[in-house]
């Protein structure tokens, strides 16, 4: 599925779609950096059909597009600069198989280019629109790389830290316990509750008697934190339980874990400065989706 940004060029908000790990920029919306002058369509149409243009589409095809048709590109070639010679983008992309420009039908319809084509398009509008395009793509695409080293770096994060809750739990640190001993004694009929108890202290029924105007249940207003020690909690409860121990044993062992796993996530500085990068990152994306759409 193509993902759809926003750029803002002078002014102008500029449509990038990504697709297939190739980026698209959106030449009817740099068009219209010069409205009132003329129709979007009508620059495009007369920067097409130039012969400097040409060569340089059909130079791009040849290098990227091995079913680029290169007699017809030839015969489009020989026509330039001809007053008579006239080409739109369509029959462009139809005779000669073209894959560097497309046509979009729907809400984000119009003429897209290659990032390559696109700036060379730039030009076409002006030579300082063209270094701002470059300048504000360029920003786009480091703001994505950082964004992908954050979520890089947060599951490395809880990788680690899981390291570290295994290594404390072999040494049997001695935790306060937060459940009490009619929990322990307690026989839950459902695993889930189970979880729940140790987790939260409490099952689901009796957090919907306390939050009854609530909608969802007990894991929907969970925090990161406890989403990530649940996911922990599943996998050894499975392994308690293959191991025939009690349900009470493995409550006490259960809760231990919810203990120390929870602990060491809120008390790690890392964690939390990833957390408000990612929140900030986020109002930040809100914001400028608010203001392009």
């Amino acid at each position: 599925m193509a993902k759809k940004d926003k750029i803002n060029v002078q002014g102008t908000a500029i449509t990038v779609i990504t697709s297939k790990e190739s980026d698209y920029i959106s030449l009817t919306d740099m068009a219209n950096a010069k409205a009132g002058q003329t129709r979007a369509a009508d620059i495009i149409k007369n920067w097409i059909r130039t012969r400097t243009t040409l060569e340089f589409l059909g130079t791009w095809e040849q290098l990227y597009n091995p079913n680029f048709k290169v007699v017809e590109f030839d015969h489009f070639k020989m026509q330039a600069g001809l007053p008579s010679f006239v080409l739109s983008t369509s029959e462009w992309i139809t005779k000669t198989n073209a894959i560097g420009i497309y046509v979009m039908q729907g809400k984000y319809g119009g003429t897209y280019a290659h990032k390559d084509i696109a700036f060379e398009f730039g030009s076409a509008i002006s030579a300082v629109f063209r270094l701002f395009l470059i300048k504000e793509f360029q920003r786009l695409k480091e703001d994505e790389q950082q964004q992908k080293s954050l979520e890089w770096n947060l599951q490395r994060t809880l990788s680690k830290i899981n390291y570290h809750i295994h290594t404390d739990a072999i040494k049997e640190h001695i935790i306060p316990a937060l459940v009490t001993k009619e929990q322990i004694n307690y026989v839950y009929a459902n695993e889930a509750d189970l979880l729940n108890v140790a987790l939260f202290g409490k099952t689901a029924k009796e957090w919907r008697e306390e939050n009854p105007n609530d909608k969802g249940n007990i894991r929907d207003y969970a925090t990161l934190e406890q989403l990530v020690v649940l996911s922990n909690m599943e996998s050894i409860n499975a392994l308690l339980i293959r191991q025939e121990l009690p349900q009470h044993e493995r409550l006490v062992q259960l809760n231990n874990v919810a203990i120390t796993q929870i602990r060491s996530l809120v008390e790690n500085k890392k964690m939390k400065e990833l957390k408000k990068k990612r929140r900030k990152k986020y109002e930040k994306s809100r914001r400028n989706n608010r203001e392009f759409d």
